[in-house]
């Protein structure tokens, strides 16, 4: 008996939730920001017989057999990621943005040591040293803020608190910050102080390949980000970083130990394999490499424009109609909605009303709120998804009074129905799958 076929049915339930789910993305205004659409040829890359090669190591350095296909498939994809960034290395084995943090500070840290992150509260992420998390439980972060009154960061509070603290890392990057990132001075700032600088940039990669956003590279020690996001990618990481460790201290070291330190490319290799990952993900691997090729285009560097331009539209229209924003507008993909002149602790019942209206969105946290992680004061949205289906500034106007009208009257179900039939009656002109 022939296993395989025997088997290879479609099954009905899993193929009506994945139907579902496709009809959901094309009748609903996409508007998570951590979220974009892969185009078909990355979907079916990820879903291909690559699936089954177990790959552990690096290419030409693997523990099996087999690898005629495979090992080029990851030597393209590191390649056209040094290439679209201007790396001197990176590793695209990294399952998520999370692992690629931590592989990253496993490179970099023992623990224990100080590093300084932001605030998840003002825009930061779960990984740059929250206390729940495994980051904040291993080293000693301390968090930087932005500002109460400007809500944007300022350079000099930061650069304080490094000559303060004395961090050994110093991160940079954020998931809930609307403002560009001066990567260069949090460099400038790290080095005063002998420490490293680690940029996430996960939220803007497609940003900063596509012009419309200042790169950490190619002076950051260590970049790590994801390939979806505003990538447009299969849902993944890497980590990018210098080939050698300007920082390490090899005194007293003998010269096999301090070839190693310095190679911090290969520390970093070490790191996701075999001290912290297995074997990788190589239908992945495949999938972000046609992800960078896409990103080398002429095309996404004009969907990269059309990003900002379109959240600075978004973002104008909805405070004309009486919308808070954090900060007070957008340089990016995103914005951050304050709905504390509503009430406190409003995000949970607001995202849930527009994502009723067909508008998806997810609750967050606003700089100093009042309220609690699951019930804060904020929705973030973006426009990633809505420029990949070639809307623009008419429909940005068009929106942004629908989500306004439901910020203001999130209890009302006739006006939630009405929203979703004019939502439904604009994505039929913009087809997604």
């Amino acid at each position: 008996m022939n296993f395989n076929k025997s088997i290879d049915i479609v099954d009905p339930v899993i193929d009506k939730l994945i139907k579902g789910e496709k009809k959901r993305l094309n009748n609903s205004l996409i508007m998570i920001p951590s979220e974009s659409m892969a185009p078909k040829a990355i979907l079916q890359a990820n879903g291909s017989v690559l699936n089954n090669k177990y790959a552990e190591g690096y290419p030409d350095k693997r523990y099996y057999t087999g690898f005629e296909y495979v090992d080029d498939v990851e030597k393209i994809a590191i390649e056209r990621a040094k290439k679209l960034f201007g790396a001197e290395h990176c590793n695209v084995q990294p399952n998520s943005g999370s692992s690629a943090n931590l592989e990253a500070y496993y490179a970099l840290l023992k623990p224990g040591d100080s590093v300084m992150g932001l605030n998840l509260a003002h825009g930061g992420h779960l990984t740059h040293g929250h206390p729940i998390n495994f980051t904040g439980k291993t080293y000693n972060f301390v968090q930087y803020e932005v500002e109460e009154e400007t809500e944007v960061l300022d350079m000099d509070k930061v650069r304080k608190i490094a000559e303060k603290t004395n961090p050994k890392l110093i991160v940079s990057g954020a998931t809930a910050y609307p403002r560009t990132l001066d990567f260069k001075e949090f460099h400038d700032i790290a080095r005063s102080v002998n420490a490293y600088t680690m940029a996430d940039i996960s939220h803007i990669a497609g940003l900063i390949v596509g012009g419309v956003h200042n790169s950490p590279l190619p002076f950051t020690d260590v970049v790590t980000t994801t390939t979806h996001r505003t990538l447009c990618g299969p849902r993944s990481a890497i980590i990018l970083s210098r080939k050698e460790d300007e920082l390490i201290d090899i005194t007293g070291l003998d010269e096999k130990k301090a070839k190693f330190r310095k190679n911090l490319a290969g520390r970093i290799d070490r790191a996701v394999f075999p001290e912290l990952q297995g074997g990788p993900l190589e239908h992945t691997i495949a999938a972000k490499a046609i992800c960078f090729q896409n990103a080398m285009q002429p095309e996404f560097k004009e969907y990269a424009s059309s990003v900002v331009k379109n959240a600075k539209v978004l973002a104008e229209g909805l405070v004309s109609e009486g919308i808070r924003l954090v900060s007070g507008g957008t340089d990016t993909h995103l914005m951050l909605l304050d709905l504390t002149k509503f009430g406190v602790g409003l995000g949970l019942p607001v995202s849930e009303a527009l994502a009723s209206a067909g508008i998806y969105t997810n609750r967050n946290m606003i700089p100093f709120d009042k309220s609690t992680p699951f019930k804060p004061s904020g929705i973030r949205l973006g426009v990633p998804v809505l420029t990949q289906r070639g809307m623009g500034k008419e429909q940005m106007e068009t929106i942004a009074p629908w989500i306004a009208e439901v910020v203001k009257d999130y209890k009302n179900n006739d006006l939630i129905k009405k929203t979703r039939v004019k939502v439904e009656e604009l994505t039929k002109e913009f087809p997604l799958y």
